[in-house]
């Protein structure tokens, strides 16, 4: 049994109101707001099983609540491009903005970001908090979380056994 279901209305109750509105505001869809507060509490989970690194508890909360924010302007590999622009808009500090840019797939390299269309520069999460996310956000299907092993077929699925992203995320 995967655990309860709820309506997507009742997680908003375990989000601040603060960080709810801001995502609201911007335009994100109530899916997009359930998904964004499923990966902050597993990142959460995550930062509570490291204890070989200092992490910012707070940084990777509202990491994990603004990671998706730019999908109120787009829902493509470039979300993370406007999630930025719309952080800056907000004031977010750059260690969120970081966060927000590097947490598309496994980490984008240079190379696959030029393919994809995106400016040529590595998106790496480069900070232990930037790798939590990202880590959470790949391990999240919607507002449901998934095991390690769901989330690699998931990924074999999409860009193929041999993707090099594949490799970077079992490393």
């Amino acid at each position: 049994m995967k655990g309860l279901q709820y309506p997507v209305e009742m997680v908003y109750y375990a989000l601040p109101m603060r960080e709810y509105k801001i995502l609201k505001e911007a335009g994100c869809s109530p899916g997009v707001i359930a998904h964004c507060e499923a990966v902050s509490r597993t990142a959460i989970e995550i930062v509570e099983q490291v204890k070989s690194v200092p992490v910012d508890r707070e940084l990777v909360r509202l990491g994990g609540l603004f990671h998706d924010i730019g999908r109120a302007r787009s829902h493509d590999i470039h979300h993370a491009l406007a999630g930025v622009q719309i952080g800056r808009e907000l004031g977010f500090s750059e260690p969120i903005l970081a966060i927000i840019e590097r947490h598309i797939g496994a980490g984008i390299t240079a190379a696959e970001a030029e393919r994809l269309g995106l400016p040529k520069k590595d998106y790496l999460p480069v900070s232990p908090e930037e790798k939590i996310v990202s880590y959470a956000d790949n391990l999240t299907k919607g507002s449901e979380p998934m095991l390690f092993d769901e989330a690699m077929e998931r990924f074999r699925k999409i860009l193929g056994p041999d993707h090099e992203e594949i490799q970077g995320w079992m490393k």
